[in-house]
């Protein structure tokens, strides 16, 4: 199980409890500083992308991810018909463990590698998500990935959250189902914490919440923002 993942299974039953207000509680918090993306029909993958991909995991690689590129070309619907078909589109991939998927304790894929390889941890289908959705013009401060605790599992876990307005009950967008719920209806998920661009927060009140970290705890999402940026335009 990866850093972040030991990280909240080792956390205080306190903290834990703090954090079991429903994610209508959660705050509504600002993504750490993602690079500029293109939307809709300007999104393309290079070509020297699609071979790589193709070279290392197989020719479904290249179907996979041009699949993926109509789909950010072509959905110029709803915020909910684009939060639908990127939900649907991303879970038809399969849960694979870092261990096992990439030989490593905690991977963050990004999203070219988690549809060109098939599949990923719930890290991996969140974040690919979010970067789908904004590559859809949907503004980022609608979205946060959030970490819970999966009840039923006994787990750490990450879903993408959505909220329709600021203050609204945001929707739950997890690998675990398909459906896409309000958090009032996710009663088997218990918020702990955010990412945002100045630490990491208790998810248990709107506002920031308590501080329990800081940017150094995310070198990963930095070392993803990097690879991200060097696989498309």
């Amino acid at each position: 199980m990866g850093v972040a993942h030991t990280t909240l299974l080792t956390m205080k039953p306190s903290v834990i409890s703090a954090a079991r207000p429903l994610f209508s509680l959660l705050f509504l918090i600002l993504i750490v500083l993602v690079p500029p993306v293109l939307t809709d029909e300007s999104f393309f993958i290079p070509e020297q992308t699609l071979q790589r991909m193709e070279q290392q995991f197989g020719k479904e690689a290249r179907t996979q991810l041009l699949a993926w590129q109509h789909l950010i070309r072509t959905t110029v619907d709803s915020e909910q018909t684009k939060l639908e078909r990127v939900n649907r589109f991303m879970n038809t991939n399969a849960f694979i463990a870092d261990t096992d998927h990439w030989q490593q304790e905690d991977y963050w894929a990004t999203p070219i590698e988690f549809i060109a390889s098939r599949g990923g941890d719930c890290e991996d289908f969140a974040i690919a998500k979010f970067f789908t959705l904004l590559k859809m013009g949907v503004d980022e401060h609608r979205l946060a990935l959030t970490y819970v605790k999966a009840v039923h599992l006994n787990q750490a876990h990450m879903v993408l959250t959505y909220y329709p307005v600021p203050g609204a009950e945001p929707l739950v967008l997890d690998n675990l189902i398909d459906a896409i719920k309000p958090s009032s209806q996710r009663t088997d998920l218990v918020p702990v914490y955010s990412l945002n661009g100045s630490g990491l927060w208790l998810a248990k009140q709107r506002g920031k919440g308590k501080q329990i970290g800081n940017n150094n705890r995310l070198k990963r999402w930095r070392e993803l923002l990097d690879r991200i940026s060097s696989e498309t335009p």
